[in-house]
C-alpha cells in the first residue's frame, strides 16, 4: 500500500509511502480517501497527522501517469481527485500536516487540507502546475487563496515558484517551522495534546470555522450558535465546567 494509517494513543498518522518522492498517482489518491474516511469513523482516532516521511512530504501528482490522460479521461477523474483531498479536509478532528522536504503541487494541496501545518527548515512548498501548462486541480486555487489571500495565492500559482520554509511562514502557508529532524515529533505532540481534548467540542469548533468561512457572517453566527447550544447536552461540557469550578482551569479530563 502507498498510504498507511497507524494509530497510537489517540493519534492517527496517515503516512504517505511511495518512494522516492511520494508521487500522488491515482491509486495513492484513492487510498488516501479510504484512510481519511477510516480516520473519520474510528473512535480511537481523535487527532490526525499527515506525514510523508523524513525526506519528502509529497512532490506532487504522478506526471507520467497524467501525461497519458486526455480531456475526457481527466473530466472523468478530476472529481475523484478532488474528493480524495476533500475527504482529508472533512475529517471532523484536528489534523496537522508534518511537512519535510518537497510539498509541491498535489503535495502542497494535501498540506492545505490540514488545520495546522508544521514545516521543517528544509521544506519547499509550491504550486508549480502552471509550468506544465495546467492549474492546480486538487483544491489549490481555492484552499490556498482562502489561507493566504488571493494576491499571494495568485503570485504562487501564476509563477509556479517554490518557497522555502521561512517565506512560507511569512506568507501564512505554514504555521510553524522547526528543525527538519523534529517535524514529526512536533506534529505528533500537537495532535496528542488535542487528542486528550473534548472530541465533540473540537468537532464543533472545526465545523463552525470551516462552514462559517464559506458563508456570510449572520449564517456563520447561526452555525456557531447551534453548535454552542448543542454542546450543553454533552458529558464533556459537564465535566469541563465542573472541573473548572472545583479545581480551576485546564484540569478537566474528557471522555
Amino acid at each position: 500500500m502507498t498510504v498507511h494509517l497507524e494509530v497510537a494513543e489517540g493519534v492517527g498518522t496517515i503516512r504517505l509511502d511511495r518512494p522516492p518522492m511520494n508521487a500522488l498517482d491515482v491509486a495513492t489518491q484513492d487510498r488516501l480517501k479510504e484512510l481519511a474516511e477510516e480516520a473519520t469513523r474510528r473512535d480511537d482516532v481523535r487527532a490526525v497527522v499527515l506525514y510523508g516521511g523524513e525526506k519528502v512530504f509529497a512532490a506532487g501528482a504522478d506526471i507520467k501517469e497524467m501525461q497519458d490522460m486526455d480531456h475526457a479521461a481527466m473530466v472523468a477523474r478530476s472529481r475523484a481527485l478532488q474528493d480524495s483531498f476533500s475527504a482529508v479536509a472533512r475529517i471532523p478532528k484536528p489534523v496537522v500536516a508534518a511537512v519535510t522536504g518537497y510539498a509541491l503541487g498535489g503535495g502542497c494541496e494535501l498540506a492545505l487540507c490540514a488545520d495546522y501545518r508544521i514545516a521543517g527548515e528544509n521544506a519547499k512548498l509550491g504550486q508549480p502546475e502552471i509550468l506544465l501548462g495546467v492549474i492546480p486541480g486538487a483544491g489549490g486555487t481555492q484552499r490556498l487563496a482562502r489561507l493566504v489571500g488571493p494576491s499571494k495565492a495568485k503570485d504562487l500559482i501564476f509563477t509556479g515558484r517554490m518557497v522555502k520554509a521561512d517565506e512560507a511562514l511569512t506568507l501564512g502557508l505554514v504555521d510553524r517551522v522547526v528543525p527538519a529532524g523534529e517535524v514529526y515529533t512536533a506534529a505528533h505532540e500537537w495532535a496528542a495534546r488535542l487528542a486528550k481534548g473534548p472530541a465533540i467540542a473540537l468537532r464543533a469548533a472545526k465545523e463552525s470555522i470551516d462552514a462559517g468561512l464559506e458563508t456570510d457572517l449572520e449564517t456563520g453566527l447561526a452555525i456557531e450558535r447551534n453548535w454552542f447550544a448543542g454542546l450543553f447536552a454533552t458529558e464533556d461540557r459537564e465535566r469541563g465546567m465542573r472541573s473548572f469550578v472545583e479545581e480551576g482551569p485546564g484540569k478537566a479530563k474528557f471522555v
